[in-house]
Parts: C-alpha cells; sequence; structure tokens
C-alpha cells in the first residue's frame, strides 16, 4: 500500500493518482477475490458508489484496517 500511494506501482491507482483505500473486501481464496472482482467491475458506477457508502459513508482511507 506504500508503493501505491507513493506512485511507485505501474497500475490503476498511478495512473489516476489514487491514494486513498475507501472499500476492500476479505476472502478465503485467490479464486473467491478474482470472481468477486470480475463481478464488481462489470457493475455501473453507480452501484459501486453505493457499495462504497454502505460500508464507509464518509469515504475515509481504510489502509490502517487492511488484515495482513
Amino acid at each position: 500500500m506504500e508503493q501505491h500511494r507513493a506512485g511507485a506501482v505501474e497500475a490503476h491507482t498511478r495512473n489516476y493518482g489514487i491514494h486513498t483505500l475507501v472499500w476492500f473486501e476479505v476472502h478465503e481464496t485467490l479464486n473467491d477475490a478474482l470472481q468477486r472482482e470480475r463481478q464488481i467491475k462489470r457493475w455501473r458506477r453507480a452501484w459501486k458508489h453505493a457499495l462504497i457508502a454502505e460500508h464507509n459513508p464518509h469515504w475515509r482511507d481504510l489502509c490502517d484496517q487492511v488484515p495482513l
């Protein structure tokens, strides 16, 4: 996460200047996580915003809550 914040990762986060984690999910397996990611990628932006607002209404940074 520190690399993402510093812009050191060649990815979506760097290209779009994203530095705040406002939502995440924990899954049992990598396959479950990838399946969920594919599902959410097909959603409309409004649905994604609603998902974030449901769990993080003030859009606070959640980096300190990510389980290690």
